[in-house]
């Protein structure tokens, strides 16, 4: 009797940036060798800035990984992509993508191949994201405020308050930039990371363009990573999880949705001056309104969001069921967000039952 053959997998590390690697990449590697998974498995790592020190360290701590290398910083999202364009070419049939500051279960990758390969219309898994003790969650998969902020489920919560089904599935809107494999044919049709994003919200924004196109991002909450990554304070942060917030609603909204939301995008940006004021990330918000006000930027939006509308097989009306009309993420908590969510909940119900298209 022919036994099934196994699927290829290749296992795409994060971009190492500086010091990256001397800190994490030791751990991530003992983590990934010890897999249980039976097919054949090849990682791939980009060095973004690489030196000759960073690359006689990943040369000498993961020789079996094929390196990409670059002269520059070109960001998570190229990095990622430089990568995946290699696996694609090797023709692999999964990618996963895994963080860096992480280590995964040895049932990582077959749990997650298990899962892609037991429904045609799941494009994309994360895994269950844990903090290093495992008793308290960083990711449960993550969520999109209607106006683009996104975050992720369950963050710093005690996993046994979740009473979680561990043996099925659970759908989630997009997956976490550190825990997410692909079928190939899905990125191949989609199309990889959009390097516009250099940095967050990229797997916001591929996730969203995979429910447009009609596939499903889950959560398989059996493989689970431990990851020591945590949400940093920094201007720069700010900087481009606010610009890419709204490239991510300009490219995938239906344009009579975001006609509805114009107003209270208007209203958050009244907002988001006030606490820019407040934190000191005033100039940050400048830059924002910089980008957005070049032709450059606007032929890149006009052409991403054709890109995303040509793949459209579902609806907005079926897609926000899952878009969250709150925002809910203790690291940015504020009293003036906690008093404009309940509003913006209200506002966002109505959408939701005028939205027909």
């Amino acid at each position: 009797m022919k036994t099934k053959k196994q699927k290829k997998v290749a296992i795409i590390i994060s971009p190492n940036y500086k010091d990256y690697a001397q800190k994490y990449l030791s751990a991530c590697i003992g983590s990934i060798r010890q897999q249980d998974y039976e097919g054949e498995m090849k990682i791939f790592m980009t060095d973004n800035k690489t030196s000759p020190e960073s690359f006689l360290f990943l040369s000498k701590t993961v020789p079996e990984a094929e390196l990409v290398l670059n002269q520059g910083n070109d960001g998570f999202a190229k990095g990622v992509n430089d990568s995946i364009r290699l696996a694609l070419f090797q023709n692999f049939d999964y990618i996963a993508v895994i963080s860096i500051h992480s280590t995964i279960a040895t049932n990582y990758i077959s749990e997650l191949v298990n899962v892609l390969e037991s429904d045609k219309k799941i494009g994309v898994a994360q895994a269950l994201v844990l903090m290093p003790d495992k008793k308290i969650i960083n990711s449960l998969g993550n969520e999109t405020h209607f106006l683009g902020f996104g975050y992720c489920n369950g963050y710093k919560d005690d996993l046994g308050s979740k009473n979680l089904d561990f043996n099925s599935v659970h759908e989630i809107f997009y997956p976490s930039g550190a825990s997410m494999i692909f079928k190939k044919e899905i990125l191949e049709k989609i199309g990889l990371l959009d390097e516009e994003y250099w940095m967050y919200n990229e797997d916001q924004e591929i996730g969203w363009r995979l429910r447009l196109a009609g596939y499903k991002c889950v959560l398989a909450p059996r493989a689970q990573m431990y990851s020591s990554y945590e949400f940093l304070r920094s201007i720069q942060k700010y900087y481009w999880m606010d610009r890419n917030r709204i490239l991510v609603i300009l490219e995938c909204y239906h344009i009579l949705t975001l006609t509805l939301i114009f107003p209270v995008l208007i209203i958050m940006e009244l907002g988001l001056i006030l606490f820019s004021l407040k934190t000191g990330w005033f100039k940050e918000r400048i830059k924002v309104w910089k980008y957005f006000l070049t032709l450059r930027t606007w032929i890149y939006i006009i052409r991403a969001r054709k890109r995303n509308q040509k793949l459209r097989v579902v609806r907005d009306r079926e897609i926000i069921k899952l878009i969250s009309g709150r925002i809910w993420y203790q690291e940015v908590d504020d009293w003036k967000l906690r008093f404009i969510n309940p509003v913006f909940n209200f506002y966002w119900s109505i959408v939701k039952k005028i939205v027909a298209w």
